[in-house]
């Protein structure tokens, strides 16, 4: 099978370098700058918990047209990039490709088939809808992510914990023959993959407690034990998951936790940096509009008041324009 990873940071290096050190696929990586230039010198190379370290060679480049087409595009990019990834994949497109966008939040195809949702692709995570035109959901196999991962210099990844992906079709219903074969694919690298039948609901899931850890984390500067350890902290967090929980039970994607069921799972992780924890560190733009915009503006389209988070993406919003990680509105100064 010929696979490309599009994005070797933290989640593609991840997925690349297992997928590469067990030699299961025809394996390629569309890169750039450092991390390019790393990739091609050193091939993969992941830090393992253990501490010891996998590497294993792979073909890179910056230039999609040259690795030709493929079985399986693995994207794993930030959500704020998509928009300038989509027509860059283009080349890596057959009539058969599949695409397994594994990022964070809420993705551009997520509310294709949702009747409550409207035809209208959602504006905070696919502006106008070109994602969705040159990357139809037709081609998309859903994956939810459950790893912790960083990238401490450039084409090298470090894995602190979790090796879990679970994958399966945008549209609720029996797990079909392609997500089989990607799950497969997946779990000869030493992956743990589950097939699931309602990925849209896992995503969500996720979601419901991203939403509030990461800005918090970035606004704070936190570990996440700090931020549900505080008492106040832990309450504003609910609240706002209280609100999530109505909005994903009006889309299909009832959650069955309560918010203080989901703090002792997060709880039980130990001090860690959230992924925009980590991004705000490093000065690079947060996912803000895929993890808290696109939750709001689905709010808005089902009609239920979400005063918590909306006040959350206001404090978040103002902060990274403050600190250059989010961009500021056209003419301000």
């Amino acid at each position: 099978m010929r696979v490309c990873i599009f994005g070797a940071g933290a989640i593609g290096g991840f997925i690349g370098a297992r997928l590469a050190a067990a030699g299961v696929a025809q394996l390629s990586v569309v890169a750039r700058g450092d991390t390019l230039a790393a990739l091609q010198q050193h091939g993969f190379r992941l830090r393992n918990p253990d501490g010891s370290l996998t590497q294993a060679p792979v073909r890179a480049s910056a230039t999609p047209a040259e690795l030709g087409e493929q079985d399986l595009v693995i994207i794993a990019v930030k959500g704020q990039a998509m928009a300038a990834a989509a027509p860059a994949i283009g080349p890596l497109l057959g009539p058969q490709t599949v695409l397994l966008p594994a990022m964070n939040g809420i993705p551009w195809w997520f509310s294709a088939g949702v009747p409550e949702l409207g035809a209208a692709p959602l504006g905070s995570v696919d502006p106008g809808g070109h994602i969705a035109q040159a990357l139809p959901v037709s081609r998309i196999i859903g994956c939810v992510v459950h790893a912790s991962t960083s990238c401490p210099e450039p084409g090298l990844v470090a894995h602190q914990m979790g090796q879990k992906l679970i994958i399966g079709e945008p549209a609720a219903g029996p797990v079909t023959p392609r997500v089989q074969q990607v799950a497969e694919l997946l779990r000869s690298g030493g992956l743990e993959v589950v097939e699931s039948p309602e990925l849209r609901r896992e995503l969500w899931y996720k979601l419901w407690g991203n939403l509030t850890t990461n800005p918090v984390s970035a606004i704070t500067g936190a570990t996440v034990d700090l931020i549900i350890g505080d008492p106040l902290l832990r309450t504003f967090c609910a609240s706002m998951m209280e609100e999530a929980a109505r909005v994903g039970a009006r889309i299909g994607c009832r959650i069955e936790q309560t918010p203080a069921d989901r703090h002792r799972i997060t709880a039980s992780l130990g001090a860690f940096k959230t992924s925009m924890l980590q991004d705000a560190e490093a000065g690079r733009t947060i996912e803000l509009d895929g993890i808290v915009g696109a939750v709001r503006e689905i709010a808005q389209r089902v009609g239920e008041p979400t005063p918590g988070i909306d006040a959350l993406l206001g404090l978040t919003r103002v902060f990274a324009q403050v600190h250059g990680l989010y961009p500021r509105p056209q003419g301000a100064a």
